[in-house]
């Protein structure tokens, strides 16, 4: 019997360890830190060996197989060890996938993964296929794969867990955009986290195919050094000559079933959200879902929690989470989303984040920076000369009150961090939930 040892006991851990077992695995689930409750229960029901609180070496090293949770570092020690040792070491994406006839729509880039995950997930359910949404959302994929039997998967996957994927193919691989972020995981190296998601398409052949933005210049870029052997289609707000373009404020796709719809139908707003809508038709057309069902799908979907989400208006005050932010560009596209005057809260853990790509925005629209981190230095720096007020918080509720101190009405108070939220918070959704209480109290 082969020895599966999973690193990290949380939902695609325990996911991981579930399929494990029943695919035959002598599994063995090791955490450094407490697994939740909820977890631990599920590993003690299923009568899977595990162990909280520590790396026990010598019973990790002899595994057959590690899969590892994607928020271990790749620089860690132990994961150097299992390198050296050249036990094999994989992520619960490339797992799961081993044990699925299902097709599979994947989804990457720096920004919108979530948000274009969903919606892609939600036209298809709405169009009636037996389809689930995995990766980085929601239920584990391998623990639905163990458990459930589907058709579909729609996988929103980063960088670090196509890292550890080494015969992952997709159907459908969709790249949305780049922008720098996770370079402290990539030796600052901006390329070598671009090749990190274009992973995405390495085993993919002819009868696959590949959606991917002909307005993002890497993307142009590394398309011209790879060699990809999927069926390229693209998408375009800027350019006419993409499979998916904007035309007279429509948004148009021509194949033998050939689709248009007003953006102003759109269900969720702005230049970002609409290249989204876009690689979310391309591969609902080729999945042969019908435009009605399509159109109404675009037309309801109303986002996703965490992201450009409207709380509420107080004082003529419009108070917006976007929590998910966690890179500058994602900022770049909050900012273009919603009106001026805005008291912007920025901060938290800095991951290599070059601000200059807001200068020009901030100037315009930013009347105000709370800095919500406990290392503020490099906003601070990259901000003094470009906003009047600057003020500095440490917790949710002292940065709430400051912008309700400093907003009068007409003006948005945008929670849109630029940075990972590990300082202060247990995750972006922490981070964010804290936001619309204080919100709710104020």
């Amino acid at each position: 019997m082969k020895k599966l040892v999973v690193l990290g006991g949380g939902e695609s851990g325990v996911g991981s360890a579930i399929l494990g077992a029943k695919q035959g695995f002598d599994v063995f689930l090791s955490d450094l830190g407490i697994i939740k409750e909820k977890y631990r229960k599920v590993l003690i029901d299923n009568f899977i060996d595990f162990e909280e609180g520590k790396h026990t070496e010598e019973n990790i090293v002899s595994a057959d197989i590690v899969i590892k949770s994607p928020g271990i570092p790749k620089k860690a020690p132990l994961i150097k060890k299992l390198q050296e040792k050249g036990v094999e070491l994989i992520s619960e994406i490339e797992f799961a996938s081993r044990y699925t006839d299902a097709k599979i729509i994947a989804i990457t880039g720096s920004n919108g993964k979530t948000t274009t995950s969903t919606l892609v997930y939600y036209i298809l359910k709405n169009a009636g296929l037996n389809v689930a949404l995995a990766g980085n959302i929601g239920k584990s994929f391998a623990m639905q794969v163990a458990t459930e039997s589907y058709d579909y998967y729609v996988l929103e996957i980063s960088s670090f867990q196509l890292d550890d994927c080494t015969s992952f193919k997709p159907n459908i691989a969709i790249i949305l955009n780049f922008s720098p972020d996770h370079l402290d995981e990539y030796n600052y190296d901006y390329d070598l986290y671009v090749r990190a998601k274009f992973k995405i398409t390495q085993h993919m052949n002819k009868d696959d195919f590949f959606i991917m933005n002909k307005d993002d210049e890497k993307t142009q870029q590394i398309m011209q050094e790879l060699d990809i052997d999927a069926t390229v289609l693209s998408f375009s707000t800027k350019h006419k000559n993409a499979d998916a373009y904007l035309e007279d404020g429509k948004i148009k796709f021509k194949n033998d079933s050939p689709f248009e719809m007003n953006t102003e139908e759109l269900g969720i707003q702005g230049e970002h959200n609409i290249a989204n809508a876009q690689a979310s038709v391309i591969a609902s057309k080729l999945l042969k879902i019908k435009n009605e069902q399509i159109k109404s799908s675009l037309s309801t979907f109303e986002g996703v929690e965490h992201r450009l989400e409207k709380i509420a208006k107080i004082n003529g005050v419009q108070y917006i989470n976007d929590s998910k932010a966690t890179n500058v560009n994602s900022v770049y596209y909050a900012l273009t989303s919603v009106k001026k005057p805005v008291v912007l809260i920025l901060g938290g853990v800095d991951k290599g984040n070059d601000y200059a790509e807001l200068d020009e925005l901030i100037e315009e629209k930013v009347k105000a920076i709370v800095c919500l981190g406990l290392d503020n230095t490099n906003i601070i720096k990259a901000f003094h000369d470009k906003v009047d007020v600057i003020v500095e918080t440490t917790s949710m509720e002292e940065a709430v009150h400051a912008c309700y101190s400093i907003s009068g009405s007409g003006d948005t108070v945008l929670l849109s961090p630029a940075c990972a939220s590990f300082d202060l918070f247990k995750n972006f959704e922490d981070r964010g939930n804290q936001f619309k209480d204080e919100v709710q109290k104020l």
